[in-house]
């Protein structure tokens, strides 16, 4: 996920809307619209981390947040996604059903700082939890971890407030290093040894967990001996 300003695929395209000019106007005029509330959204949760960020490496003089990037879904990745649910492609039922039109990810260094970067968010009262997803203790079949999130927010316009939502991913950075590697995969429609490919990941993902578990424990043995007398 880069950081997405309302550049690109902005304009609906012919897979979202259906051909008679007047209709797509309306859709086009309606999409634009919708897809600033998300990157609003996007805006105020960025914030929100930023701040939390900026709190902890003051105060605490360590930052469990390494990076935020965040994302707005491609118009065709939200046609791809409702047509898949078995759904008509329409603006309507893009805002109804997809929850993660506006994407954030955070990364960390450290398993516990996934959870606690988690529980921070989950203590402000304008942050409503709609779904918890954890592919840290429960990961996919293909050896994927990462902690998701999808939350509401208020976000404050000229004339109303909305909420909104958004989907956060957190995970490590050895966590996405090994999901960008097979997110690159799994869009490739021919590739040698596929199998073998994939078997090989799942090895990597669960050597990968198990790295991040001992780097934890030496942190913790590290801090111990500086709370040493």
């Amino acid at each position: 996920m880069r950081n997405n300003e309302l550049r690109g695929p902005t304009a609906i395209d012919t897979d979202i809307i259906p051909s008679d000019s007047e209709h797509v106007f309306e859709q086009e005029a309606l999409y634009q619209e919708v897809m600033m509330r998300y990157h609003c959204a996007i805006l105020e949760m960025r914030t929100k981390l930023e701040v939390l960020s900026k709190d902890l490496t003051v105060r605490y003089r360590r930052n469990p947040i390494e990076f935020i990037e965040s994302r707005l879904k491609k118009p065709s990745s939200i046609a791809r996604k409702l047509q898949h649910m078995g759904l008509e492609v329409t603006v309507e039922n893009m805002t109804r059903h997809l929850s993660d039109i506006a994407g954030i990810r955070v990364l960390c260094a450290y398993i516990d700082d996934i959870y606690e970067i988690a529980r921070m968010l989950a203590r402000q009262k304008d942050v409503r939890i709609i779904t918890v997803k954890d592919y840290i203790k429960s990961p996919k079949e293909n050896g994927y971890r990462s902690y998701h999130l999808i939350v509401e927010i208020p976000v404050y316009f000229s004339d109303e407030v909305r909420p909104v939502r958004c989907e956060i991913q957190i995970r490590t950075i050895a966590m996405d290093f090994w999901a960008t590697l097979d997110h690159d995969m799994q869009y490739k429609k021919q590739v040698e040894d596929a199998e073998e490919i994939m078997r090989e990941l799942r090895e990597c993902a669960d050597i990968i967990h198990k790295t991040d578990e001992k780097m934890m424990r030496l942190r913790e043995r590290i801090h111990r001996i500086d709370l040493e007398p």
